[in-house]
């Protein structure tokens, strides 16, 4: 397969300390640009990436002719915009979530995605781990009979940086678009299910919400299951996703941050056996998601999370905005 040339919008943290390292390890890409206009914010780059080429603004990298993807980890209400734009100059957009602030805004680009040609799709990084794909797969085959219940917590406290893109309406932050996109899309993507009744409770400090809880009912292929969700930018860190059954139940342990929450375990208890569990030390994400990036455009391999898949959680997202008014 020939190498993926790739370009990064921005000097973002998460970039520097995650996704950039990804792009550069993973096969069949290569790290190729950075946009950034202040030079010193790309030396950590340039650490383990020394002939990374350096453009000054997004659109210049944009109109880069050896760049052919891009990675876009804008502040949230840039999403959309920077999306569209590397569509029309040609480029393969790998965008991070939430890749909008509302449903409707994502039907734009698919009618871009479509009109181009190109791929483009939503940073979803845990469709690449092999704990969810694992746990996914547990529920398709019946491991614990049919889905009754479902809870997904995804806790963290950063009260103490204020400034934060996450502690900031006007650059879309919020507990809700950050890691509701994992509470809630997470259950969607591993049971098939999509949500038909839920109930909100909101707490907001300067205009963004630092926590949410969700209840309601999912309906998915087997029917009908009540669902919970916590999210929260003011407690103590804290990872869980359960899924209970006719006959079981599954519970990963670090189903988000798995490695920097902990050791990813899918545990799965049945009425007639012990605790069984499955873990998965070494799986690396990241990597994983751009590599499967780079197939799919150069090979048309399935790819695990489309547009329309990040628009049914970004539709979930606006039931629980309007279940909390």
């Amino acid at each position: 397969m020939k190498t993926v040339n790739w370009g990064v919008l921005g000097a973002a943290k998460f970039a520097r300390e995650h996704m950039a390292r990804a792009i550069h390890e993973a096969e069949g890409a290569r790290l190729f640009a950075l946009a950034t206009s202040d030079v010193e914010k790309a030396a950590p780059f340039r650490s383990f990436c020394p002939d990374l080429r350096i453009h000054d603004s997004y659109d210049a990298l944009l109109a880069d002719p050896e760049v052919e993807a891009v990675y876009i980890p804008l502040p949230n209400h840039l999403h959309v915009e920077w999306t569209l734009k590397a569509l029309r100059a040609g480029k393969h957009a790998l965008t991070e979530k939430p890749i909008a602030m509302k449903a409707e805004e994502i039907d734009g680009l698919i009618a871009a995605r479509d009109e181009t040609g190109l791929f483009a799709t939503e940073a979803y990084m845990i469709v690449h781990h092999p704990q969810w794909q694992h746990a996914r797969a547990l529920i398709a085959e019946g491991a614990i009979g049919r889905v009754l219940h479902a809870d997904a917590h995804f806790s963290y406290d950063n009260r103490a940086d204020p400034a934060n893109i996450r502690n900031r309406p006007e650059t879309g932050g919020g507990s809700i678009p950050d890691i509701g996109v994992y509470a809630y899309g997470s259950v969607r993507w591993a049971t098939g299910a999509e949500p038909v009744d839920l109930r909100a409770y909101i707490k907001r400090e300067n205009d963004v919400d630092v926590f949410a809880q969700v209840r309601g009912e999912m309906k998915g292929p087997n029917g009908r299951f009540t669902y919970q969700a916590m999210t929260s930018m003011r407690l103590f860190p804290r990872q869980e996703v359960i899924f209970q059954g006719e006959s079981g139940l599954i519970r990963l342990t670090a189903p988000f941050n798995a490695g920097l929450f902990g050791e990813a375990q899918v545990h799965l208890f049945r009425n007639d056996s012990a605790d069984q569990v499955r873990r998965f030390p070494g799986a690396r994400q990241y990597r994983s998601q751009v590599e499967a990036f780079c197939r799919t455009i150069r090979g048309g391999a399935a790819y695990p999370w489309t547009l329309e898949d990040a628009r049914g959680t970004q539709a979930m997202i606006d039931m629980v905005w309007s279940a909390s008014e």
